[in-house]
């Protein structure tokens, strides 16, 4: 072989060695030339695969560094930048939970306003103006007593009304369907063992707030204490000297009131069946009781002419003047006011903080009686609404009327009539405002002084409407 053959072999592999590298990165480039640019451009296909080259040869060599500077992070500062990941990820939760109870708080900020001023007892709710007028056809009647009703309670679930009457019976009804659900007959006098029932007149009742005692009182001077999901006998309270005629819960507890025509007033605990104390101040027989949340109870003191506020700790009492006549009806609207009825035909709203009436609406029931000889029909029964401006009132006048308390409880403005025939002895409003109990007899509970004949012994269940409230703006 020649030299010059020899030559041209060793140059061929590599031309097409270079060739093929720059035909290779001209495509990777994107050029369409072909091979005429492969021809007229080779300077500049070069720098173009130098500068390529450059560039992918950073990307390694950046990871490299990274690598290595975790290769080079200690334990130690490892454990540092995890507690710094993990003390920024509380902060963040910390700081969701933050926006989450500002937005509760926001939310129930009304609520605990408004439970706020009822546990101070000045709340005052503005229901009476959507109260709408009830029809007479929509009053659901209950009979099942043969005597006059004395006095009735509710449930504090709605569910169930109880009731009394001088038939010496007590009736436990169900709201929903009106029907009977258990009744406690008569005792016989002189039955050997505790009676399972009363012997006498019925004249009180009342009910936990838990809903699971019931106390009733009668002429006999008993207190009886009922279980009263399943109306067992449980126990009997004794010690008053006369007829018991108002008793009340202290709301939250099992504290009992009693009061009775002996003047006193009796504290008691239900849950430990033990008496715990006497007060005295009533000049005669006391008519009626209530009590709320507070360690106190108000007393409607008859014909002694007063209204009393015992402070059971202190053992002390209130003594508030204002009606005419026999006071023989009292019932809490919170804790710092109350209605009360006597015979005098007037209702009056007090505050505890004054020792006379704030408002007194006289004659509220009418006048009865000739020309020139009329008197007042007697008030004989009062209820409020808890913590809001509605009352009801009682009496023989064929009515039962519905009030509105004006604003600071110094005004008492009439809002409806609802028919019914007979002595109204006992009020009662739903806990929900959504329906009025009324005890209805032929005669007054605690005498007979007058018979309305046609009058019907029952338990009045009345609807009570309220009427939509207009749309806000925008809505």
């Amino acid at each position: 072989m020649s030299a010059t053959g020899a030559v041209r072999k060793r140059g061929k592999p590599a031309s097409g060695a270079g060739a093929g590298a720059g035909a290779g990165k001209l495509r990777r480039k994107g050029d369409s030339s072909g091979d005429k640019g492969k021809s007229k451009g080779g300077g500049k296909m070069n720098e173009e695969i130098s500068s390529d080259s450059e560039t992918e040869s950073l990307v390694p060599r950046r990871n490299e560094e990274e690598e290595a500077e975790e290769l080079e992070e200690t334990a130690q500062e490892k454990k540092l930048r995890l507690a710094k990941l993990y003390l920024e990820q509380l902060k963040q939760q910390e700081e969701e939970k933050a926006e989450a109870r500002e937005f509760e708080e926001d939310q129930v900020a009304g609520r605990l306003k408004e439970d706020v001023l009822e546990q101070r007892g000045r709340l005052q709710k503005s229901v009476a103006k959507e109260i709408q007028a009830p029809d007479p056809a929509d009053i659901r009647i209950l009979r099942g007593h043969q005597l006059s009703i004395t006095c009735l309670v509710i449930t504090p679930d709605d569910l169930a009304i109880f009731s009394a009457a001088k038939d010496c019976t007590i009736i436990k009804w169900s709201v929903e369907s009106g029907r009977k659900l258990h009744v406690i007959p008569r005792a016989k006098k002189g039955a050997e063992g505790q009676p399972s029932g009363h012997s006498s007149h019925v004249l009180c009742m009342a009910i936990s707030s838990d809903g699971k005692y019931l106390a009733s009182g009668d002429r006999s001077k008993l207190i009886l204490i009922w279980e009263a999901q399943s109306c067992q006998h449980l126990y009997t309270f004794t010690g008053h000297r006369d007829a018991v005629s108002g008793l009340a819960f202290r709301r939250g507890t099992h504290q009992l009131y009693s009061t009775s025509h002996d003047r006193s007033v009796k504290v008691w605990n239900v849950a430990e069946n033990s008496y715990v104390e006497t007060l005295f101040g009533h000049q005669d027989a006391v008519a009626a009781l209530d009590a709320l949340s507070r360690e106190c109870c108000v007393t409607a003191g008859g014909r002694d002419g007063t209204v009393r506020v015992w402070k059971i700790p202190e053992e002390s009492q209130l003594v508030f003047y204002g009606h005419q006549g026999s006071i023989d009806s009292i019932q809490l609207i919170n804790e710092e006011h109350m209605v009360s009825g006597a015979d005098d035909g007037s209702v009056a709203l007090w505050g505890l903080s004054k020792k006379r009436p704030l408002a007194l609406q006289r004659e509220a029931h009418g006048l009865r009686g000739e020309l020139g000889l009329e008197q007042p029909f007697w008030v004989s029964s009062v209820a409020a609404l808890l913590n809001t401006d509605l009352v009801a009132t009682g009496s023989h006048s064929n009515s039962v009327r519905l009030w509105q308390c004006g604003e600071g409880f110094r005004q008492l403005d009439l809002l409806c009539d609802i028919p019914l025939v007979g002595f109204i002895n006992s009020l009662k409003f739903s806990s929900a405002g959504d329906f009025l109990v009324a005890g209805v007899g032929q005669e007054h509970r605690l005498g007979r002084w007058w018979r309305i004949k046609e009058a019907r012994n029952s338990v009045c269940i009345i609807p009570l409407h309220r009427a939509p409230r207009p749309p806000t703006a925008g809505s």
